[in-house]
């Protein structure tokens, strides 16, 4: 009898929401889908920003001791979009950084942190 080998792929949904010090508190809001991730990890981040005229750059980078990723998107200031989702693919075994910048072509405006475990193969 032939046997069926079913594999999935699983991935985080992390929501970072930026507000600007000093127009706002600044918030963060990090949601995750599942609890356990498996090497090699798919990682996709959403990142929402209230759009404003100074955002230049959103960067995004997901930083372990043994390994790092990172994503640049050129924002459109006042007139860009609110939901930003970047993918992270195939993240070895480790303890990640989840960083998000929204940067002025001169400074950082706001920022959010989040860390996320990659467990070995064959975790549950």
């Amino acid at each position: 009898m032939p046997r069926t080998t079913a594999c999935a792929i699983l991935a985080a949904v992390t929501v970072l929401t930026i507000t600007i010090p000093g127009t706002a508190a600044q918030v963060v809001e990090i949601r995750l889908r599942g609890h356990y991730f498996s090497a090699p990890a798919t990682v996709v981040v959403n990142v929402a920003i209230e759009p404003a005229s100074d955002h230049y750059r959103l960067f995004v980078e997901a930083d372990s001791e043994r390994f790092s990723r990172a994503s640049e998107i050129e924002l459109a200031g006042a007139d860009g979009k609110r939901v930003h989702t970047l993918q992270f693919q195939n993240l070895p075994e480790g303890i990640y950084t989840l960083r998000a910048e929204v940067r002025s072509r001169t400074e950082i405006l706001g920022k959010a942190t989040h860390e996320l475990r990659v467990l070995g193969s064959g975790a549950r």
